[in-house]
């Protein structure tokens, strides 16, 4: 009772988010049973039949249920890894850069486009990927055949990777360049006193220091690990690139949405929410084991 009479004030100022969570992000958590239902809106949770796990049985028993799952780890890992490696690489060799004003500047350009919506830019990837749009005619000039960026299966992953990597990977810097904020510039005075020349210094104090944090983003990550980006993939794919393109989070919107089959999207749904779970579980675990990062 005495802790709380000294911070009561704080209880209340948390009292409205946890409403608000409770509402919004917990209440609505008792539609799960819908995943164990053959769920007819008109019938409602009440009135629907329950079949148990048929939901999740018929999604390991559909073809295009695996594929989708492959599709989702495939595209989620590697943009896992080209989102920490390239902001990774990009913030060491902004570091290098000496003038202020000029490394600001290409800080700002870069991290701009994480600040526009996946509608905005899925619009301006479809008129520039298009077979008379802005890439391939310098492909054209170079003599090669237009590309279906967004309509050849061979193609589609790849450029759903590089534009989201494009699109993310300035925003990622500012941990590494945080990070790098927090080096002992005594550290490089020593190096340089001793002969170091700068690649040496950046091989032997840069990345070395950058390892603890680049672990901790690395594991946390791994909870997102199903989270492929539906917004990207939404706006931009199409049923020509359904075998390599669509992931778990399209093919709900399909199944539950569009066709009606909501007990089966809400099976998939807490299917991916299991796992993700026990990803973050993990990850944490890794983080506290080898960089000494913990929440709780």
């Amino acid at each position: 009772m005495r802790t709380f009479k000294k911070t009561w004030p704080f209880h209340i100022m948390l009292l409205p988010a946890m409403v608000f969570l409770f509402l919004f992000s917990y209440l609505p958590m008792s539609g799960i049973v819908m995943a164990f239902q053959d769920y007819k809106p008109w019938l409602g949770i009440a009135g629907s039949e329950w079949v148990g796990l048929d939901n999740f049985r018929y999604l390991f028993e559909r073809e295009d249920s695996m594929q989708v799952i492959w599709n989702t780890v495939i595209i989620a890992v590697a943009k896992m890894i080209f989102n920490l490696l390239v902001p990774f690489v990009f913030a060491i060799l902004l570091n290098e850069v000496r003038k202020v004003g000029l490394q600001r500047s290409i800080q700002t350009l870069v991290y701009l486009p994480h600040f526009l919506s996946w509608v905005i830019l899925g619009g301006i990837l479809v008129d520039l990927l298009a077979p008379a749009g802005l890439f391939n005619r310098v492909l054209g000039s170079f003599g090669i055949d237009p590309i279906l960026f967004l309509g050849d299966n061979n193609w589609f992953r790849l450029t759903v990777i590089i534009s989201d990597v494009w699109k993310e990977f300035g925003y990622n810097t500012i941990i590494f360049l945080a990070a790098l904020a927090g080096i002992n510039p005594a550290l490089y005075e020593a190096a340089e006193m001793d002969g170091a020349s700068r690649w040496k210094q950046t091989m032997h104090i840069t990345v070395p220091s950058l390892i603890p944090i680049t672990v901790v983003v690395g594991t946390l990550a791994l909870g997102n690990v199903l989270n492929a980006g539906f917004d990207q993939i939404f706006n931009l794919y199409n049923p020509l690139v359904y075998e390599t393109g669509d992931i778990i989070d399209t093919f709900v919107y399909r199944t539950a949405i569009l066709n009606g089959e909501m007990g089966f999207g809400t099976a998939i749904g807490l299917f991916k929410s299991v796992i993700s779970m026990v990803l973050i579980l993990i990850s944490y675990r890794l983080a506290y084991k080898w960089a000494g990062y913990r929440i709780f």
